[in-house]
């Protein structure tokens, strides 16, 4: 397959592979025009995407000349040079996957599906009706993140505050207009800022912000980081809380932060929706099927297991958790091998 670089494109996946494309080897040049590249749209560089989609790039990659899987070498697709893309997030992804301008991304569930069936944020687009799905990844929880010795302690505290909801366009930005809703809170009850965690970050320790909200898997490097140098606290969601979104978002489900999750933050309770591998249906049924197959390899789950914590909850057991849009016939046929499915689709979230 075939695939055209934008600018922009290029330039972000460009270093990604060349590292890959060196372990072909020397006297390799015969076969580049076999080689295929297939980008994975990721997010910011202080999210979760980005470093989740690198590994996956790399699991799901075997350019020629690489040692066979049997033998210690990749256990990817043969010839297939994968590469994470940075980008905004779960929106620009879906948008740029429905267009055909890049083959995969990772999203929000709920994003996807309102692109699917263009409800929601998509209610003015229309659905984009070539989304697939080929895995759910991991639970990515709701941060709303201050200064531990804040007057904020509950969401209500963020009232009348300097607040950060994310990169425009972003399906962090999204969820924190629902979420703040669900407490009766508009942009309006606020000031307002547009940025991804890092700048935030930034804008913390400048004091030019009281917090910021960002969804995404724990830990995240951005609050990682920021937590090395002040102290933090989570804010708590209540299980009420929780519930109320569902009936809007079934996608929303109640969860905890991990014990570990940054150093010297408490764990709070808080709400959760899941990450999602998304690709369009003009993609090889054959190359998906290689790709849900490589993704699902032991040696994956080790690649992801050691090189980032999230990476310990990608499981082929809970592949089609909350999978809100159709399976790529390709995914779909891996899943049906391996006992996990009997229809050739999922045309909407579980509960």
């Amino acid at each position: 397959m075939a695939v055209s670089f934008t600018r922009r494109g290029f330039g972000r996946s460009l270093a990604a592979g060349c590292g890959l494309l060196a372990l072909a080897g020397p006297g390799r040049s015969a076969l580049a025009q076999d080689l295929r590249f297939f980008r994975i749209g990721t997010g910011t560089t202080g999210g979760t995407y980005f470093p989740i989609g690198g590994l996956i790039a790399s699991a799901v990659s075997r350019p020629f000349g690489a040692p066979p899987c049997d033998q210690g070498g990749s256990c990817g697709v043969e010839g297939l040079i994968a590469v994470a893309q940075a980008s905004l997030g779960s929106v620009e992804n879906v948008d740029n996957v429905a267009n055909q301008s890049i083959e995969s991304g990772l999203s929000q569930a709920d994003i996807a599906f309102w692109a699917y069936t263009g409800t929601g944020l998509y209610a003015d687009i229309g659905p984009q009706e070539n989304l697939r799905a080929i895995a759910h990844l991991y639970n990515e929880l709701v941060h709303v993140v201050v200064a531990a010795d804040s007057d904020i302690h509950t969401i209500e505290d963020l009232r009348g505050k300097r607040l950060a909801l994310g990169d425009e366009g972003s399906g962090t930005l999204i969820d924190a207009r629902t979420i703040l809703g669900a407490y009766g809170i508009t942009e309006a009850d606020i000031e307002p800022f547009y940025m991804g965690p890092e700048r935030a970050s930034d804008a913390m320790l400048a004091d030019e912000l009281d917090g910021y909200l960002f969804v995404g898997g724990a830990p995240l490097l951005a609050v990682e980081d920021l937590a090395r140098r002040m102290a933090l606290r989570l804010l708590p969601f209540s299980d009420q809380t929780a519930w109320r979104l569902r009936l809007e978002l079934p996608f929303f489900t109640a969860a905890m932060f991990p014990e570990d999750a940054y150093e010297g933050v408490s764990p709070v309770p808080t709400i959760a929706v899941g990450a999602t591998w998304i690709t369009h249906d003009g993609v090889d049924e054959e190359l998906v099927y290689g790709l849900t197959q490589a993704l699902w390899h032991p040696t994956t789950h080790t690649l992801l297991q050691n090189g980032h914590a999230r990476g310990r909850d990608i499981r082929v057991e809970n592949a089609l958790r909350g999978i809100a849009i159709p399976l790529h016939d390709g995914a779909a046929r891996y899943y049906r091998e391996i006992g996990m499915l009997e229809t050739d689709e999922i045309s909407g979230p579980e509960e």
